[in-house]
């Protein structure tokens, strides 16, 4: 770092994103990426808006806001869009949080939480998952903080079912619950329903996954119009034009093709079941994933030595080297040819294992 670097950010350890290599061809199972291309809608809206790109973009996304509120049977104003959905939780921890209003999330969850706390000086705990790497709603009920909790979580998969997520809600009706739902197209069911009976929520999503653009940075958040014009205050004082033209008609392209995301949706969900029910077969342990990826370990391998070996097979695969989750890898789902071959590899560096 330079000399010149402000003192608050000397300590901040960055997020680590997965890695992107382009050393050579790999079969890329480690980002949670979609393996399906874009809506064709959405490609070719993509590109008409291309013709105009000397013109800045709409810093209200009026007709985006106005397809997602139709989505989730809201209002326009119950929504703001962002570039990925990484940005409206930068948003809200900046805005909802701060010295005075600390942050409580889970100890194995989305890494930013933890970046972004620390980003803004944010006092924060970080909750233990249960044994079973499941999160307790009852210990969100009394933190006094503002909550932030992905659903499904990442990496395990698992998922709180909505009853739980209203007990959080109204146990902290002084201060924000923020439910990430980066993956919860692949659970089927959102928090958004419940933005009609709490002003207290705040749901984020993306179209990273789902809607197979993670390289177009596009996210949203969904809450009561007072709430959003607090994400909003921000918004425009950072970047009013967060949402480039380009990035804004294919999203709104994708909407229009919900019928294309919902397809697809459904085959990585059978994906992921016939993925899972065959590492069980193999001796695996894995979570009961509601995401887009699988959550595995086994008993008599280490970890790292199955993710190093498939590495070597040109396949990558994510892991980490937390005490609790280091004997785990969590796989991407792909299409079934895919997984077939990640499961020829597994099967193989089990038998070299041996």
């Amino acid at each position: 770092m330079s000399r010149y670097l402000d003192e608050r950010f000397c300590a901040l350890l960055p997020y680590v994103p997965g890695e992107q290599p382009r050393d050579r061809k790999y079969l890329k199972l480690n980002t949670n990426e979609s393996p399906y291309p874009p809506s064709p809608r959405a490609l070719e809206a993509a590109a008409e808006a291309a013709r105009t790109l000397q013109l800045y973009s709409d810093p209200q996304c009026t007709l985006l806001r106005e397809k997602l509120a139709a989505l989730y049977g809201l209002r326009p104003e119950n929504v703001i869009c962002s570039n990925g959905s990484d940005e409206i939780l930068d948003f809200a921890f900046a805005v909802f949080c701060g010295p005075s209003r600390p942050a409580v999330f889970p100890d194995i969850t989305y890494g930013f939480y933890r970046v972004f706390a620390k980003k803004y000086g944010v006092p924060f705990r970080e909750i233990p998952l249960r044994d079973d790497l499941s999160v307790d709603p009852a210990d969100y009920e009394t933190n006094g903080a503002t909550v932030f909790l992905a659903n499904p979580n990442a990496p395990t998969g698992l998922a709180l079912g909505r009853e739980a997520i209203e007990r959080i809600l109204r146990a902290n009706p002084d201060r924000v619950v923020v439910i990430d739902e980066a993956y919860a197209d692949f659970s089927g069911g959102s928090a958004a329903p419940l933005i009609a009976d709490y002003e207290n929520l705040l749901v984020t999503g993306t179209f990273s996954k789902s809607r197979s653009m993670a390289g177009a940075r596009l996210g949203f958040g969904l809450a009561s119009p007072a709430l959003i014009g607090d994400l909003e205050r921000i918004r425009y004082s950072t970047n009013p034009y967060n949402v480039n033209a380009m990035t804004m008609a294919a999203g709104i392209g994708a909407l229009e093709d919900e019928a294309y995301t919902r397809a697809n949706c459904r085959a990585i969900a059978e994906n992921r079941d016939f993925l899972q029910s065959e590492l069980k077969k193999l001796g695996f342990t894995v979570t009961d994933s509601k995401a887009n990826f699988v959550f595995a370990a086994h008993p008599d391998f280490d970890g790292a030595r199955i993710f190093a070996a498939l590495r070597e097979r040109g396949i990558l695969v994510r892991r980490w080297d937390e005490p609790r989750i280091r004997s785990y890898n969590r796989i991407t789902v792909g299409t079934r040819e895919q997984m077939n071959v990640l499961l020829a590899a597994v099967r193989e560096i089990l038998e070299e294992m041996k």
